[in-house]
């Protein structure tokens, strides 16, 4: 059962903790005025929601009519350092929707890293209408045969792959054909960080992944 505990807001921004059984979790909201769909973002096993390309999701979508929901999952909200099993992780992710979903609104199941394994490995079950996978973790750096593409492959619901042309967990030529988007940050590491020798500063990198986002949510039906 999930049960709300606690709700604030500050400068138009929802903040919303909810029970699940792998602890507390907090949903920070950013609301469309007009909003047609969510899309619900949490973070990798390493960071937490102030990764630059969830903050800038959440400043650019709800302008296009999506309510962007930043999820702190339970381990992070507790302060701990290290990230559970994947397991615990997927328990997390279940226990907030509910929260998610309760608009009634189609809800976009998302987030990077560890975060986008959760959400293609849930969406099906949760009911999601689509995936966003940022920096999804194909396999681990210098690992190509320990693949997690499965996940990837098996989200059953339209989705889209952002993902950075360096990054060690897993370029984009890496990964294998499939029924899925994919949208390259040319130089972008695992956090989407260009170098300065770059072609494109750190702000074109950051506008081309809100713009792939804003242009596929706008495809969904």
């Amino acid at each position: 059962m999930t049960n709300v505990t606690n709700v604030t807001k500050t400068a138009g921004v929802t903040t919303e903790t909810v029970e699940t059984d792998a602890g507390t979790a907090r949903i920070t909201w950013h609301r469309a005025k007009k909003a047609r769909l969510v899309l619900a973002v949490s973070h990798g096993a390493g960071g937490g929601i102030e990764a630059r390309d969830l903050i800038a999701l959440a400043e650019a979508l709800p302008a296009h009519g999506v309510t962007v929901a930043r999820v702190e999952q339970p381990w992070r909200v507790a302060g701990k350092k290290l990230a559970p099993a994947p397991r615990t992780l997927d328990t997390g992710w279940r226990g907030i929707w509910p929260a998610l979903a309760k608009s009634g609104l189609p809800v976009i199941s998302g987030g990077r890293s560890a975060g986008a394994r959760v959400a293609c490995r849930t969406a099906t079950e949760l009911g999601a209408h689509a995936v966003l996978a940022l920096s999804f973790p194909l396999h681990p750096p210098g690992k190509p045969e320990k693949s997690r593409a499965d996940e990837l492959l098996g989200s059953g619901v339209p989705t889209l792959v952002v993902q950075g042309g360096n990054d060690p967990f897993g370029k984009p030529e890496e990964f294998p054909e499939g029924p899925y988007r994919l949208v390259e940050v040319p130089y972008g590491d695992h956090g989407f960080a260009v170098p300065k020798r770059a072609d494109l500063t750190q702000e074109e990198a950051v506008a081309l992944i809100t713009d792939a986002v804003v242009e596929w949510a706008g495809s969904l039906g």
